[in-house]
């Protein structure tokens, strides 16, 4: 039986995907890269933005005309799952599951091959222990360690399509550290949609702080990463743990949203304005060389132009690494959605991210320049489509360079000789021997 995936959104729904592989692959399953030569189609969904959920619609149409020329049975996951339920079912797909139930995927393929149509949300996350069988491949590997998100910003669907925080136990995290670190992996980045609570809802002294020192002590683990923080949970032990532990990546992703707190009040973020510039001054000043990048959202009902340049002066003091700018999208069923109107047109929404978009080119490219002629420590992870390999540093900057295939996972000192607003690119200067990686 061959299975197709198709999987959109976070790292959290293609971190699910590798467990559904892995649990279908031990059962004799085979995946393939086309669902023309698929039985199964697996598509696991995201409903943060209305393009997701567009893309979503356009390839369930792609699948049901290959369920019509040659029988594809057609499963839907992820977060749109539990936002659209019937409507999905509705529209064609066999099966519809929930982000609770993707560990039984194997249970519901079974029925639906019974010609069983069917809607499926039970509660499974509790299965998912360190040795649920995953599909493990090359150097580096996400670990969710936190389910859920307790936050409700007025314009998130995630606690309504994932439910409320849940952490796993600390000491079941680190077997699946130790099991991927004797499969071979050298990197490793624990996920929650607010990971920086982590182990708040355990009570019994588990953070991400302890985790992360737990974790380095692991052999052949050679680096940790952790997505994504929320502000306000960001403590002053996590920030030691950073600066301190040679395995911890030096780089805090911290969404502001937006830099009016007019604006971060509507959305119901818990931090103002100063509070935020207060933390990533607390963070530079213990964290030495220090990434700091963020997420923005621009039309937010009600922005004003006042509004926005109060972000954009922000994005001009702090001076992130990176920025992750969208547009606002309204998802129904959310607060902001139910509260207020649409009402920043798509010309100026467009308008705005644009403005945004170049400034921080601008900045990406000045930071950038501080790297050149520099020589600096990477993990190659992957050959890029330009044909160049390419890996990241602790920072998190992305060099590419002239190499091989084989070099994947080693760490490599690449001399950066060109600057640009994106990637930097160098040529190899040393390569660790092969046999000093597992």
């Amino acid at each position: 039986m061959r299975v197709y995936f198709k999987t959109y959104g976070c790292q959290m729904n293609e971190n699910d995907t590798l467990y559904m592989m892995g649990l279908l692959e031990g059962k004799g399953y085979r995946i393939v890269d086309d669902p023309m030569d698929a039985d199964v189609a697996i598509v696991n969904t995201c409903a943060v933005r209305k393009k997701a959920e567009e893309k979503f619609y356009g390839k369930l149409g792609e699948l049901l005309k290959i369920k019509k020329e040659k029988g594809l049975l057609i499963g839907v996951g992820g977060c749109l799952a539990e936002k659209d339920r019937g409507k999905i079912l509705e529209k064609g797909a066999d099966f519809v599951f929930g982000t609770k139930s993707y560990p039984v995927v194997d249970e519901l393929i079974e029925r639906a091959l019974k010609g069983e149509r069917f809607l499926y949300f039970d509660d499974h996350l509790d299965d998912v222990i360190w040795n649920f069988p995953r599909k493990v491949s090359g150097h580096h590997m996400w670990v969710t360690i936190i389910y859920g998100c307790d936050r409700f910003c007025s314009y998130c669907i995630v606690p309504y399509t994932r439910g409320r925080e849940r952490s796993r136990p600390m000491d079941d995290v680190l077997k699946e550290v130790k099991m991927l670190a004797e499969k071979g992996i050298r990197e490793i980045t624990f996920l929650g949609q607010n990971v920086d609570a982590y182990g708040k809802d355990l009570k019994d002294g588990t953070s991400l702080a302890r985790l992360l020192e737990e974790a380095s002590k692991v052999e052949g683990i050679e680096r940790l990463w952790f997505l994504t923080s929320y502000p306000s949970d960001v403590t002053d032990e996590l920030i030691e743990v950073v600066a301190k532990n040679p395995k911890v990546a030096k780089t805090f992703h911290l969404p502001i949203q937006a830099g009016s707190d007019r604006i971060l009040e509507k959305m119901r973020r818990r931090y103002t304005r100063q509070e935020y510039l207060e933390l990533v001054e607390k963070i530079r000043s213990k964290v030495e060389d220090v990434s700091i990048t963020t997420d923005i959202i621009v039309g937010f009902p009600g922005e004003t132009e006042e509004d926005f340049m109060e972000t954009v002066s922000l994005v001009k003091e702090v001076q992130f690494e990176r920025v992750n700018i969208a547009m606002y999208s309204p998802r129904e069923g959310t607060l902001a959605w139910k509260l207020y109107d649409d009402d920043v047109s798509k010309e100026e929404k467009v308008r705005r991210f644009q403005y945004l978009l170049e400034l921080q080119k601008g900045i990406n490219r000045k930071l950038n320049e501080r790297y050149r002629g520099k020589t600096v420590r990477i993990i190659v992870e992957a050959r890029a489509k330009s044909g160049l390999m390419y890996g990241r540093d602790i920072r998190n900057k992305i060099i590419a360079f002239e190499g091989d295939d084989e070099m994947v996972g080693r760490y490599a000192d690449i001399k950066v000789t060109k600057v640009t607003a994106g990637p930097l690119y160098g040529r190899l200067v040393w390569i660790e021997e092969p046999e000093r990686v597992r």
